[in-house]
């Protein structure tokens, strides 16, 4: 059977039944690094279009600016071209690889046309050798940072540590920039400019004792009552129905695996392997979302019904909708439930020593 809980309401608690509020950012300011990597001068500060102020050494930045605002309050139209460049740099931290459309909907404000700002901005960091295009969406360059672009960040601690984050530019290379454009646009569709930064990308899950190892496409580290993250798988229409399903069961397989633990002379116990290795603080394993992209949206729906099908007794919490329908905030589909018990008969206890 198939239900759905609402997509625009997704953001805040448990069971995608939340409100978000993607215009309540935090404090922060833009380090000295980049400043002076993204500056024409070096004595000019960037305060990336947020109000100025301190944050201690244990406080994330859950968010990624929004528009500078006028002496009257009201969101210019006009940033400047250092901010522009500087919250470039941060948003293609985040999210990997993105276009310019993409870049605009978050650094410029709602009611106005950015594209031409951000367009300027990103030829300008190429020529710093902050960021470079390896291929394209259809018409549209896709740009990605460069290692001096990552550096810069890293330097300035201006996301949290991603030390082995790549820049993306591989990935556009060998051809899969179109989907790393749809993974953006589920990004931004799903949060918007909050929690931005809470987002990784490309988030490796393995277990070497069996060999199971996948890319989630994207992590999103925004807590609900019973898990510590939000998984995002996104098909951008170039995947076989039956591969697709595959990759949705892979996340059972992942949470399906027990280790064994205890001291010698101790009788023991087996637990999952998520819960003492990756997800620690969560209390189930986290909900699976799939968007579904790259095609008519007839074609996407069709796609849908048979994931459902695919995946019918599947023991973790899978929910799907199609990309169209996120930004549009209409409902998910819920093709999985969670059920720990039935998943503990479903996959074999390892040995005790």
């Amino acid at each position: 059977m198939t239900h759905t809980s609402s997509a625009r309401q997704s953001a805040e608690g448990v069971g995608e039944t939340r409100t978000r509020d993607a215009g309540n950012l935090s404090d922060g300011r833009i380090s000295g690094a980049v400043s002076s990597a993204v500056n024409d001068s070096t004595t000019l500060s960037i305060t990336a279009g947020r109000t100025p102020g301190t944050c201690g050494p244990g406080d994330a930045d859950t968010s990624l600016l929004i528009p500078a605002e006028s002496a009257m309050g009201e969101r210019s139209s006009t940033p400047t071209a250092p901010k522009v460049r500087a919250d470039a740099l941060r948003m293609l931290g985040c999210v990997r690889i993105a276009t310019v459309r993409q870049l605009a909907q978050v650094i410029t404000s709602e009611d106005t046309d950015g594209r031409s700002y951000v367009r300027r901005a990103m030829l300008k960091l190429a020529k710093q050798g902050l960021a470079e295009t390896n291929g394209k969406d259809g018409k549209h360059p896709i740009w990605n940072l460069t290692l001096a672009g990552q550096k810069a960040l890293a330097d300035g601690n201006e996301l949290p540590p991603r030390p082995k984050a790549s820049t993306g530019a591989k990935a556009v290379q060998a051809g899969f920039g179109p989907h790393g454009v749809a993974v953006t646009d589920t990004i931004l569709a799903y949060g918007g400019r909050g929690h931005l930064t809470d987002w990784q990308v490309e988030v490796n899950h393995a277990i070497k004792e069996t060999g199971l190892s996948f890319n989630a496409d994207a992590v999103l580290a925004l807590p609900t009552k019973t898990s510590e993250v939000r998984l995002f798988e996104v098909d951008n229409g170039t995947m076989s129905r039956a591969r697709l399903a595959r990759g949705v069961w892979d996340y059972e397989r992942y949470a399906g695996h027990r280790v064994w633990e205890g001291a010698r002379g101790t009788i023991g116990g087996t637990f999952p392997f998520w819960s003492r290795y990756r997800y620690t603080r969560s209390e189930r394993f986290p909900t699976l979302h799939v968007v579904l992209a790259g095609k008519a949206e007839h074609l996407l729906d069709n796609r849908r019904q048979a994931l459902a099908e695919a995946v019918r007794g599947i023991t973790i919490s899978v929910l799907v909708t199609t990309l169209p329908r996120l930004q549009r905030g209409e409902p998910w589909y819920e093709i999985g439930v969670d059920d720990p018990h039935r998943r503990r008969e479903r996959y074999p206890e390892p040995a005790s020593r």
